[in-house]
């Protein structure tokens, strides 16, 4: 039994889509091959599931595409699972080899034109990881626990103080960025309180914030920003005791290895697409514009940000980990 999952972005997008395909996989005795864009090559890769990752050419010319259909189409899928529902993930669907096209029930842009059924009715007052679930009742499968089967490359911390907390201050939206100042002043408190060691982490485009961030603690935290790959990331959240971030990648790869998680919520709700599980805390201010989904505030102040003060934060990690 082959099934094809076709996930293509973002970094929550494919988290909130792997305990269904732990369960597919499970449930079906299925090989999983796996279509995603190819940034995220490196970390589907990581999922154990997953024995075949295909990359989708978003940007590539008619030549890599023609390889992409050539060894999309290489192999004959039982079960052909698009779990994005997006037009260009449909089509993708719709180009693999199978007669069994699954489409889920939050598909827009007439992607249902592709599929053979829809995996459940629409309900968008659930989190996406449920809203993927639906396959899997569709098939009558059992539900089993989320489960997040991922192996990440070895990346060791020479650092051994304890608590070890991870600030992750940039996301792609500037309305759900907590402000640099904000950051460094709860790391001044938890290193005050609890003699943590800090590490700053974030891609090579988030290194200014992060250096500023170290400049307001007199270089007392570590900063990876830039030194590491996305996997790589995540094996430095494994040795991690608390990750602090904005609404972003890192918080599902935290929720994924079931890392104590706290998260700074501002434009966005955590209903469909926050932290999944128990293991975790938003931080939201109480105000009729939240959340509004806007990547620049009407105000022109990010309120909802700045209302989140660092004490705040601090007070309830701190109060967290003495429990």
């Amino acid at each position: 039994m082959k099934i094809l999952i076709i996930k293509l972005s973002s970094i929550g997008d494919l988290f909130h889509a792997l305990p269904t395909v732990h369960n597919l996989k499970v449930g079906i005795s299925a090989e999983v091959h796996w279509v995603t864009q190819k940034e995220n090559a490196e970390l589907v890769e990581c999922f154990d599931d997953v024995s075949k990752v295909i990359l989708f050419p978003r940007k590539d010319t008619f030549k890599g595409f023609k390889k992409f259909i050539k060894e999309l189409r290489s192999e004959e899928y039982d079960y052909i699972i698009d779990l994005q529902g997006l037009m260009k993930s449909a089509f993708v669907a719709r180009l693999a080899k199978g007669k069994n096209r699954i489409g889920p029930s939050f598909q827009r842009e007439g992607a249902f034109l592709f599929y053979n059924s829809l995996a459940g009715n629409r309900n968008k007052n659930r989190h996406a990881v449920d809203e993927c679930y639906d396959v899997v009742d569709f098939l009558k499968l059992k539900r089993i626990e989320p489960t997040y089967n991922i192996t990440f490359p070895k990346y060791e911390l020479t650092e051994s103080l304890s608590p070890k907390i991870a600030l992750a201050p940039v996301s792609r939206w500037e309305t759900k960025n907590w402000t640099p100042e904000q950051f460094a002043e709860t790391a001044k408190i938890l290193i005050e309180k609890l003699n943590a060691s800090i590490f700053l982490i974030g891609a090579p485009g988030d290194k200014d914030v992060c250096d500023a961030i170290n400049n307001m603690l007199d270089g007392q935290a570590v900063n990876l920003a830039g030194k590491t790959s996305l996997t790589e990331s995540g094996a430095v959240l494994q040795q991690m005791d608390v990750l602090l971030s904005n609404d972003s990648g890192p918080v599902h790869i935290a929720c994924a290895i079931n890392l104590r998680n706290y998260v700074i919520f501002g434009p966005t709700s955590p209903l469909r697409t926050g932290p999944y599980g128990d293991n975790n805390f938003v931080f939201q201010a109480d105000m009729e514009c939240v959340p509004c989904y806007k990547r620049t505030c009407k105000f022109g102040d990010k309120r909802c940000m700045i209302a989140i003060t660092p004490e705040m934060v601090a007070e309830k990690i701190i109060s967290d980990l003495k429990d």
